[in-house]
Formats: structure tokens, C-alpha cells, sequence
């Protein structure tokens, strides 16, 4: 396996520049996954690193080697894509034999390539099916199936789970897990889906309008965003914000103020000249209570989940906030109630988007 590195990658199509300057690395064996909204250049950089896009500035490495002119074929990467591109006619086995053949391997390495993908893809009982007669989820582990027999340094995978529904998005997240393990491969995984990303990943790149926003491991990024557009990227339901202001403060902390009457102390910020200005406060909606004091709202709806509930309520000032709960939960549509939050969980963000720092611990 390999370690991948982008150095001040740039993506042009004519005028309209895609990627800005785009830096990171993937670790031997690690698994990483790029997410991001739709358009955000996430795919682009995936098929730049397995050379199916032309690089407009910068470069990529794969292992010890600089790859930025070598040809998709000799990089040493195999890629699943969001459609399964399986030729139908052919059986699973067939389907994983080919380029194998093309490439003119041995028989005999050929039958011993596949008989191992198929065991650890549990798909020995259906080698000899067509794809119309595999489920989505089969025909999916027949695609990965296809680039385990190449034997590559890196794996690449573009979305593939979107085609799936969802109880089987969550059995081939927990079999493509067990697959990284099993395989200790480098592994980069495009997806929209933050979830996704959160339960699979060893490292997470954020990206936005083509640059990197954060790059972190799953929980760095859950508790200790940099930006606004990380903060609510990442979670589901995403983090609440409100606009406060900064009335003051001294020793770490920082006295906010919401609305005519609301007030919070939040401790270990660096508040230095922030002083009065117009602000976002971020936290999450488990960090959130139903209370008999705090920010006087009224219940929008409510999302009873079983375990859990959500609910929705609009504040006196106008701003909606998400409150997890219990699934006990009894308030309704409509009741007045008082919400509580837990200052040591409350993020700040500037206007330009960035984190007010906390204090080193």
C-alpha cells in the first residue's frame, strides 16, 4: 500500500477554476474520505488522483513516486465508482476475471485472485450470476470486488453507496469497514452524505467551492470546528446558531447576549477584540434541554424517533432551534417552553465564517 499527497493542486475547466490550491495527505493505510456539498470539487480531486482528470497546477504523489503525467493504468489505484459498471452479460466471476485477463495474468493466479475477493466479499455463492440477477448490494461488492483483484496501493471510491437504500447504505458502510481492516488498504471515499464520513473515516477532509475548509478526524471536527461551515456540515441534525453579541468578558471567558434578555457566560474563549461585536453562537442540538428557564421559544414540531425525539422551536426573536430529547418527551405543537443550553458546549464564530479560538487547556 501508499501513502497519496496533493501539493497546491489547481483544477481549471477554461476560465472557471474548480480547486484552489488543494493540500493533504493520506497516509499509508488510512482511511480517508472527502465530503462536501454538491459542486464542492470533491470527485474532480478524486479522479485527479487516479489521473482521470488532467491537473491544471500542482502535483501528485503516490508512494515514493510523483505520478502527476503517469497514466490512470500505471498509478496503482483502483476505483469504485457510484454506478457499478458491471458488463451484463458477463457473470460476477467474469466481471472480475477481466481485466485481469487483459492484463494477461495466469490462469491459475487469476482463479486464486478471485477466490479470495469472493471470500472476503462473501460473494462465493454468486459468482456465477449476472448482474440482473444480483441485488444492488451484491452487484456493488462485485464492483469492489473487481478492484481487490488488481491488487492496487489505493483504493478510490466516488459515491458508492447513492445508489443504494438506505438500510443497505448501513450494511455496506459496516462490510467496506470490515474491508479496510481486513486489508489495512489506503482507502479515499467521496461522499455528500457527513454520516457516512463520520463512521467511517480515519481522517475527514471538508471541502467548499473547491478549497479545504478542515481537515481532521471524525470527532476533532464534531467538537472542535474552525469554521462556521464546518460546524454545520457536520452532525445531523446540524448545529443550531444563533447572532448574539459580546457584552463582555475577562478572565477566558465571554459574556453573551441573545435577544433582550437572554444571557450566557461561555469560559476559555479568546475574546481579545471581539468586544461588542456582532457574532454567531453555535452548539448542538444534544447540548440543548427543555428547561423551566432559558430562551423562551415555541414548539414548531416535534420528531419522535423511538429512543429519541426532536424538537423544533421557534425562539421569541425568530430564529429556529433543534433540541434533542428524550423519546419521552411530552411537550406538543404549539406549547410555549424555555430552552436551556450548556455554555461549556457553546461555539462562537466571527462573520467571516472562522472559530473564535479557545484557550490551551
Amino acid at each position: 500500500m501508499a501513502q497519496v499527497t496533493l501539493a497546491n493542486a489547481n483544477k481549471f475547466y477554461g476560465n472557471v477554476q474548480v480547486l484552489f490550491d488543494v493540500s493533504l495527505t493520506a497516509e499509508d493505510g488510512e482511511f480517508v474520505v472527502f465530503v462536501g456539498p454538491s459542486g464542492c470539487g470533491k470527485s474532480t480531486l478524486l479522479r485527479i488522483i487516479a489521473g482521470l482528470e488532467d491537473i491544471s497546477g500542482g502535483a501528485v504523489g503516490i508512494g515514493d513516486r510523483d505520478v502527476t503525467q503517469v497514466p490512470p493504468s500505471d498509478r496503482g489505484v483502483a476505483m469504485v465508482f457510484q454506478s457499478y459498471a458491471l458488463y451484463p452479460h458477463m457473470t460476477a466471476r467474469a466481471n472480475m476475471e477481466f481485466g485481469l485477463k487483459v492484463n494477461g495474468l495466469s490462469p491459475p493466479e487469476i482463479a486464486a485472485r478471485v477466490a479470495e475477493a469472493a471470500r472476503i466479499l462473501q460473494l462465493e455463492d454468486y459468482l456465477n450470476r449476472k448482474p440482473g440477477q444480483l441485488s444492488g448490494g451484491q452487484r456493488q461488492r462485485v464492483a469492489i470486488g473487481r478492484a481487490i483483484v488488481k491488487q492496487p496501493n489505493v483504493f478510490l471510491f466516488d459515491e458508492p453507496l447513492s445508489n443504494l437504500d438506505a438500510a443497505l447504505r448501513i450494511q455496506m458502510r459496516v462490510e467496506l469497514e470490515h474491508l479496510h481492516k481486513t486489508l489495512g488498504a489506503t482507502m479515499i471515499y467521496v461522499t455528500h452524505d457527513q454520516v457516512e464520513a463520520m463512521t467511517m473515516a480515519d481522517k475527514i477532509v471538508v471541502l467548499n467551492d473547491g478549497r479545504i475548509e478542515q481537515i481532521g478526524r471524525p470527532l476533532e471536527l464534531y467538537h472542535t470546528p474552525k469554521t462556521k461551515f464546518v460546524a454545520g456540515f457536520i452532525g445531523a441534525p446540524s448545529m443550531n446558531f444563533l447572532p448574539v453579541s459580546i457584552d463582555g468578558g475577562n478572565g477566558g471567558s465571554a459574556e453573551i447576549r441573545y435577544g433582550a434578555d437572554t444571557r450566557v457566560t461561555i469560559p476559555d474563549l479568546q475574546t481579545s477584540g471581539l468586544q461588542g461585536e456582532d457574532l454567531l453562537l453555535g452548539i448542538r442540538p444534544e447540548h440543548l434541554t427543555l428547561d423551566t428557564d432559558g430562551i423562551r421559544a415555541q414548539v414548531f414540531v416535534v420528531e419522535a424517533l423511538g429512543g429519541e425525539s426532536y424538537v423544533h422551536a421557534d425562539t421569541q426573536a425568530g430564529h429556529r432551534l433543534v433540541i434533542k430529547a428524550g423519546g419521552d418527551v411530552t411537550v406538543r405543537r404549539g406549547e410555549q417552553i424555555a430552552i436551556g443550553l450548556d455554555p461549556r458546549r457553546c461555539h462562537l464564530f466571527e462573520a467571516s465564517g472562522a472559530a473564535v479560538p479557545r484557550l490551551p487547556a
